[in-house]
Protein backbone atom coordinates (compact mmCIF):
# COMPACT_ATOMS: atom_id res chain seq x y z
CA UNK A 1 0.00 0.00 0.00
CA UNK A 2 1.31 3.43 -0.94
CA UNK A 3 2.48 5.58 1.96
CA UNK A 4 -0.14 8.28 1.37
CA UNK A 5 -2.95 5.69 1.34
CA UNK A 6 -1.72 4.20 4.61
CA UNK A 7 -1.69 7.66 6.13
CA UNK A 8 -5.21 8.40 4.87
CA UNK A 9 -6.49 5.14 6.34
CA UNK A 10 -5.01 6.10 9.71
CA UNK A 11 -6.54 9.57 9.50
CA UNK A 12 -9.97 8.00 9.03
CA UNK A 13 -9.45 5.74 12.04
CA UNK A 14 -11.78 7.78 14.23
CA UNK A 15 -14.54 7.48 11.65
CA UNK A 16 -13.97 3.72 11.40
CA UNK A 17 -14.26 3.28 15.14
CA UNK A 18 -17.49 5.31 15.22
CA UNK A 19 -18.97 3.27 12.37
CA UNK A 20 -18.18 0.01 14.18
CA UNK A 21 -19.31 1.45 17.53
CA UNK A 22 -22.64 2.53 16.03
CA UNK A 23 -23.12 -0.96 14.62
CA UNK A 24 -22.54 -2.38 18.10
CA UNK A 25 -24.94 0.06 19.77
CA UNK A 26 -27.63 -0.74 17.21
CA UNK A 27 -27.07 -4.47 17.71
CA UNK A 28 -26.76 -5.02 13.96
CA UNK A 29 -24.74 -8.22 14.35
CA UNK A 30 -27.39 -9.76 16.59
CA UNK A 31 -30.16 -8.69 14.26
CA UNK A 32 -28.38 -10.22 11.27
CA UNK A 33 -27.28 -13.40 13.06
CA UNK A 34 -26.95 -16.10 10.42
CA UNK A 35 -29.40 -14.40 8.04
CA UNK A 36 -29.30 -12.09 5.06
CA UNK A 37 -31.51 -9.05 5.51
CA UNK A 38 -32.38 -6.00 3.49
CA UNK A 39 -31.61 -2.58 4.90
CA UNK A 40 -35.34 -1.74 5.16
CA UNK A 41 -35.93 -4.74 7.45
CA UNK A 42 -32.87 -3.85 9.53
CA UNK A 43 -34.05 -0.24 9.78
CA UNK A 44 -37.43 -1.42 11.07
CA UNK A 45 -35.76 -3.66 13.64
CA UNK A 46 -33.36 -0.98 14.85
CA UNK A 47 -35.64 2.05 14.65
CA UNK A 48 -33.35 3.88 12.24
CA UNK A 49 -33.75 5.91 9.06
CA UNK A 50 -33.64 3.40 6.14
CA UNK A 51 -31.53 5.52 3.83
CA UNK A 52 -29.05 6.49 6.55
CA UNK A 53 -28.77 2.89 7.73
CA UNK A 54 -28.09 1.74 4.16
CA UNK A 55 -25.16 4.16 4.04
CA UNK A 56 -23.85 2.87 7.38
CA UNK A 57 -24.14 -0.71 6.12
CA UNK A 58 -22.19 0.12 2.97
CA UNK A 59 -19.44 1.64 5.09
CA UNK A 60 -19.45 -1.51 7.24
CA UNK A 61 -19.24 -3.59 4.06
CA UNK A 62 -16.21 -1.58 2.93
CA UNK A 63 -14.62 -2.46 6.30
CA UNK A 64 -15.62 -6.15 5.79
CA UNK A 65 -17.79 -6.12 8.91
CA UNK A 66 -20.77 -7.05 6.73
CA UNK A 67 -21.04 -8.34 3.16
CA UNK A 68 -23.48 -6.90 0.62
CA UNK A 69 -24.67 -10.05 -1.12
CA UNK A 70 -26.90 -8.18 -3.58
CA UNK A 71 -27.93 -4.54 -3.75
CA UNK A 72 -29.36 -3.48 -0.40
CA UNK A 73 -29.06 -6.94 1.23
CA UNK A 74 -26.45 -7.77 3.83
CA UNK A 75 -25.04 -10.58 5.94
CA UNK A 76 -22.35 -10.58 8.60
CA UNK A 77 -18.77 -10.79 7.40
CA UNK A 78 -16.07 -12.70 9.23
CA UNK A 79 -14.78 -9.53 10.89
CA UNK A 80 -18.30 -8.77 12.12
CA UNK A 81 -18.89 -12.11 13.82
CA UNK A 82 -17.28 -11.03 17.14
CA UNK A 83 -19.89 -8.24 17.37
CA UNK A 84 -22.52 -10.89 18.09
CA UNK A 85 -23.25 -11.03 21.80
CA UNK A 86 -24.17 -14.73 21.69
CA UNK A 87 -20.66 -15.89 20.74
CA UNK A 88 -18.06 -17.03 23.30
CA UNK A 89 -15.47 -14.88 21.48
CA UNK A 90 -17.72 -11.80 21.46
CA UNK A 91 -15.95 -8.45 21.48
CA UNK A 92 -19.15 -6.40 21.57
CA UNK A 93 -18.56 -5.13 25.10
CA UNK A 94 -15.03 -3.99 24.20
CA UNK A 95 -16.31 -2.09 21.16
CA UNK A 96 -18.99 -0.40 23.26
CA UNK A 97 -16.45 0.48 25.96
CA UNK A 98 -13.76 1.95 23.72
CA UNK A 99 -16.25 3.95 21.65
CA UNK A 100 -18.02 5.32 24.74
CA UNK A 101 -18.13 9.14 24.77
CA UNK A 102 -16.36 9.26 28.15
CA UNK A 103 -13.25 7.65 26.69
CA UNK A 104 -13.48 9.43 23.36
CA UNK A 105 -13.58 12.85 25.01
CA UNK A 106 -10.22 12.25 26.68
CA UNK A 107 -8.72 11.14 23.36
CA UNK A 108 -9.46 14.61 22.00
CA UNK A 109 -6.82 15.86 24.43
CA UNK A 110 -4.05 13.45 23.41
CA UNK A 111 -1.75 16.34 22.51
CA UNK A 112 -2.15 17.72 26.03
CA UNK A 113 -1.29 14.33 27.54
CA UNK A 114 1.84 14.12 25.39
CA UNK A 115 2.90 17.65 26.34
CA UNK A 116 2.34 17.16 30.08
CA UNK A 117 2.89 13.43 30.55
CA UNK A 118 -0.37 13.34 32.53
CA UNK A 119 -3.70 11.63 31.74
CA UNK A 120 -6.47 13.94 30.59
CA UNK A 121 -9.36 11.86 31.93
CA UNK A 122 -9.22 13.19 35.48
CA UNK A 123 -9.23 16.79 34.29
CA UNK A 124 -12.44 16.15 32.37
CA UNK A 125 -14.34 14.21 35.02
CA UNK A 126 -12.82 15.23 38.33
CA UNK A 127 -11.73 11.69 39.20
CA UNK A 128 -9.52 8.99 37.76
CA UNK A 129 -10.85 6.34 35.40
CA UNK A 130 -11.63 3.76 38.07
CA UNK A 131 -13.25 6.35 40.33
CA UNK A 132 -15.45 7.34 37.39
CA UNK A 133 -16.40 3.71 36.75
CA UNK A 134 -17.62 3.42 40.33
CA UNK A 135 -20.24 6.09 39.56
CA UNK A 136 -21.33 4.66 36.21
CA UNK A 137 -22.96 1.21 36.63
CA UNK A 138 -23.56 0.60 32.92
CA UNK A 139 -20.04 1.60 31.91
CA UNK A 140 -18.63 -0.44 34.81
CA UNK A 141 -20.53 -3.47 33.59
CA UNK A 142 -19.11 -2.96 30.09
CA UNK A 143 -15.62 -2.62 31.52
CA UNK A 144 -15.97 -5.87 33.48
CA UNK A 145 -17.38 -7.64 30.42
CA UNK A 146 -14.50 -6.32 28.31
CA UNK A 147 -11.95 -7.54 30.83
CA UNK A 148 -13.61 -10.95 30.77
CA UNK A 149 -13.53 -11.06 26.96
CA UNK A 150 -9.91 -9.92 26.84
CA UNK A 151 -8.96 -12.40 29.57
CA UNK A 152 -10.42 -15.51 27.98
CA UNK A 153 -7.70 -16.23 25.38
CA UNK A 154 -4.78 -15.60 27.71
CA UNK A 155 -6.57 -17.32 30.61
CA UNK A 156 -6.55 -20.56 28.63
CA UNK A 157 -2.85 -20.20 27.82
CA UNK A 158 -1.36 -19.12 31.17
CA UNK A 159 -1.90 -22.57 32.80
CA UNK A 160 -0.19 -24.34 29.88
CA UNK A 161 2.66 -21.81 29.82
CA UNK A 162 3.51 -22.05 33.52
CA UNK A 163 3.55 -24.93 36.04
CA UNK A 164 1.17 -24.14 38.90
CA UNK A 165 1.07 -27.71 40.25
CA UNK A 166 4.06 -27.03 42.55
CA UNK A 167 2.06 -24.50 44.57
CA UNK A 168 -0.63 -24.82 47.23
CA UNK A 169 -2.48 -21.48 47.06
CA UNK A 170 -2.60 -18.94 44.25
CA UNK A 171 -3.90 -15.43 44.87
CA UNK A 172 -5.05 -13.50 41.81
CA UNK A 173 -4.67 -9.79 42.61
CA UNK A 174 -7.12 -7.69 40.63
CA UNK A 175 -8.61 -10.93 39.35
CA UNK A 176 -12.01 -9.50 38.46
CA UNK A 177 -14.66 -12.11 37.83
CA UNK A 178 -12.20 -15.00 38.27
CA UNK A 179 -11.79 -15.89 34.59
CA UNK A 180 -8.04 -16.41 34.85
CA UNK A 181 -8.09 -18.06 38.26
CA UNK A 182 -10.78 -20.53 37.23
CA UNK A 183 -8.60 -21.76 34.37
CA UNK A 184 -5.53 -22.02 36.62
CA UNK A 185 -7.48 -24.08 39.15
CA UNK A 186 -8.93 -26.34 36.47
CA UNK A 187 -5.40 -27.14 35.33
CA UNK A 188 -4.08 -27.90 38.83
CA UNK A 189 -6.54 -30.05 40.74
CA UNK A 190 -4.86 -29.79 44.16
CA UNK A 191 -4.43 -26.03 44.02
CA UNK A 192 -6.58 -23.63 46.02
CA UNK A 193 -7.13 -19.99 45.11
CA UNK A 194 -8.25 -16.52 46.13
CA UNK A 195 -9.63 -13.95 43.71
CA UNK A 196 -9.10 -10.43 45.06
CA UNK A 197 -10.45 -7.22 43.58
CA UNK A 198 -12.65 -4.23 44.36
CA UNK A 199 -16.28 -4.95 45.30
CA UNK A 200 -17.45 -4.10 41.78
CA UNK A 201 -14.58 -6.08 40.29
CA UNK A 202 -15.53 -9.35 42.01
CA UNK A 203 -19.28 -8.84 41.60
CA UNK A 204 -19.58 -11.69 39.09
CA UNK A 205 -16.77 -13.91 40.37
CA UNK A 206 -19.04 -16.37 42.17
CA UNK A 207 -20.93 -17.31 39.00
CA UNK A 208 -17.71 -17.63 36.96
CA UNK A 209 -16.02 -19.90 39.51
CA UNK A 210 -19.17 -21.98 39.95
CA UNK A 211 -19.58 -22.44 36.20
CA UNK A 212 -15.95 -23.59 35.98
CA UNK A 213 -16.52 -26.13 38.77
CA UNK A 214 -13.83 -24.68 41.05
CA UNK A 215 -15.86 -22.65 43.54
CA UNK A 216 -15.20 -25.19 46.29
CA UNK A 217 -11.45 -24.53 46.00
CA UNK A 218 -11.59 -20.76 45.84
CA UNK A 219 -12.66 -17.86 48.00
CA UNK A 220 -13.55 -14.35 46.95
CA UNK A 221 -12.21 -11.30 48.76
CA UNK A 222 -12.92 -7.63 48.09
CA UNK A 223 -10.55 -4.84 49.01
CA UNK A 224 -8.07 -2.23 47.87
CA UNK A 225 -4.71 -3.51 46.64
CA UNK A 226 -3.11 -0.16 47.44
CA UNK A 227 -3.87 -0.80 51.11
CA UNK A 228 -3.35 -4.54 51.54
CA UNK A 229 -3.71 -7.87 49.75
CA UNK A 230 -4.65 -11.28 51.19
CA UNK A 231 -1.99 -13.27 52.98
CA UNK A 232 -1.54 -17.01 52.75
CA UNK A 233 -0.56 -17.50 49.12
CA UNK A 234 2.64 -19.00 47.86
CA UNK A 235 2.17 -17.52 44.39
CA UNK A 236 0.62 -14.13 43.62
CA UNK A 237 -0.61 -13.34 40.10
CA UNK A 238 -1.05 -9.85 38.61
CA UNK A 239 -2.58 -9.91 35.14
CA UNK A 240 -3.07 -6.63 33.26
CA UNK A 241 -2.86 -4.67 36.50
CA UNK A 242 0.48 -2.88 36.47
CA UNK A 243 -0.02 -1.33 33.04
CA UNK A 244 -2.96 0.64 34.48
CA UNK A 245 -0.76 2.60 36.88
CA UNK A 246 2.28 4.85 37.06
CA UNK A 247 5.55 3.66 38.60
CA UNK A 248 4.79 4.98 42.09
CA UNK A 249 1.46 3.21 42.37
CA UNK A 250 2.86 0.06 40.77
CA UNK A 251 5.55 0.03 43.43
CA UNK A 252 2.83 0.29 46.08
CA UNK A 253 0.88 -2.66 44.63
CA UNK A 254 4.01 -4.77 44.36
CA UNK A 255 5.02 -3.74 47.87
CA UNK A 256 1.69 -4.96 49.25
CA UNK A 257 2.26 -8.31 47.54
CA UNK A 258 5.75 -8.49 49.01
CA UNK A 259 4.40 -7.82 52.50
CA UNK A 260 1.75 -10.53 52.19
CA UNK A 261 3.82 -13.37 50.75
CA UNK A 262 6.28 -15.69 52.49
CA UNK A 263 10.03 -15.47 51.89
CA UNK A 264 9.85 -18.42 49.47
CA UNK A 265 6.81 -17.08 47.61
CA UNK A 266 6.55 -16.26 43.93
CA UNK A 267 5.15 -13.37 41.93
CA UNK A 268 3.83 -13.88 38.40
CA UNK A 269 3.14 -10.76 36.33
CA UNK A 270 1.12 -11.32 33.14
CA UNK A 271 1.51 -8.32 30.86
CA UNK A 272 2.58 -7.23 27.42
CA UNK A 273 6.35 -6.84 27.45
CA UNK A 274 7.54 -4.37 24.85
CA UNK A 275 10.73 -5.18 22.94
CA UNK A 276 13.62 -2.75 23.26
CA UNK A 277 13.06 -1.67 19.65
CA UNK A 278 9.55 -1.24 18.21
CA UNK A 279 8.09 -4.33 16.53
CA UNK A 280 6.00 -3.01 13.63
CA UNK A 281 4.25 -6.35 13.11
CA UNK A 282 1.93 -5.73 16.08
CA UNK A 283 0.91 -2.13 16.79
CA UNK A 284 -1.65 -3.10 19.46
CA UNK A 285 0.59 -2.81 22.56
CA UNK A 286 1.89 0.59 21.45
CA UNK A 287 -1.62 1.93 20.87
CA UNK A 288 -2.65 0.48 24.23
CA UNK A 289 0.30 2.32 25.73
CA UNK A 290 -1.06 5.64 24.45
CA UNK A 291 -4.50 4.70 25.79
CA UNK A 292 -2.91 4.18 29.20
CA UNK A 293 -1.26 7.61 28.94
CA UNK A 294 -4.46 9.43 28.00
CA UNK A 295 -7.02 7.65 30.18
CA UNK A 296 -5.26 6.14 33.19
CA UNK A 297 -1.73 7.39 33.59
CA UNK A 298 -0.28 3.89 33.28
CA UNK A 299 1.94 2.44 30.58
CA UNK A 300 3.16 -0.65 28.80
CA UNK A 301 6.75 -1.52 29.71
CA UNK A 302 9.88 -3.32 28.55
CA UNK A 303 11.50 -6.16 30.47
CA UNK A 304 14.06 -3.74 31.89
CA UNK A 305 11.31 -1.44 33.17
CA UNK A 306 9.54 -4.35 34.89
CA UNK A 307 12.82 -5.41 36.43
CA UNK A 308 13.28 -1.89 37.82
CA UNK A 309 9.74 -1.84 39.23
CA UNK A 310 10.20 -5.21 40.88
CA UNK A 311 13.54 -4.20 42.39
CA UNK A 312 11.93 -1.14 44.01
CA UNK A 313 9.41 -3.38 45.76
CA UNK A 314 11.84 -6.05 46.95
CA UNK A 315 11.63 -8.55 44.10
CA UNK A 316 14.10 -9.89 41.59
CA UNK A 317 12.92 -11.00 38.14
CA UNK A 318 14.16 -14.54 37.61
CA UNK A 319 12.56 -15.42 34.27
CA UNK A 320 10.33 -14.08 31.51
CA UNK A 321 8.23 -16.71 29.75
CA UNK A 322 6.69 -15.67 26.42
CA UNK A 323 3.29 -17.29 25.83
CA UNK A 324 2.25 -19.01 22.63
CA UNK A 325 -0.48 -16.42 22.27
CA UNK A 326 0.22 -14.32 19.15
CA UNK A 327 0.73 -11.04 21.00
CA UNK A 328 3.43 -9.56 23.19
CA UNK A 329 2.08 -11.13 26.41
CA UNK A 330 4.69 -12.69 28.68
CA UNK A 331 4.78 -14.23 32.15
CA UNK A 332 7.29 -12.37 34.33
CA UNK A 333 8.39 -14.50 37.29
CA UNK A 334 9.93 -12.82 40.33
CA UNK A 335 11.03 -13.83 43.81
CA UNK A 336 11.43 -11.85 47.05
CA UNK A 337 14.94 -10.62 47.85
Amino acid sequence: MAAHQRLMNMMFGTICSQVVGTAARLGLADHLGDDELGYQELAARTGTHPGALARLLRALAALEIVVETRPGTFRLGEAGMPLRTDRPDSQAAAVLLFTDPALLDSWKLTEEAVRTGQPTFEGLYGTDFFGFLATQPELSQRFNATMRQVSLPIAHLVPVSYDFTRYRTVIDIGGGDGTLLSQILRGARTLRGVVFDSPTGVAEASSTLTAAGVADRCRIEAGDFFAAVPEGGDIYVLKNILHDWDDERCATILGRCREAMPADGRLLIVESVLPDVVDTSDPAPYLTDISMLVNMGGQERTRYEYEQLCRRAGFAVTAVHPTVFPTSYSLIEATPV
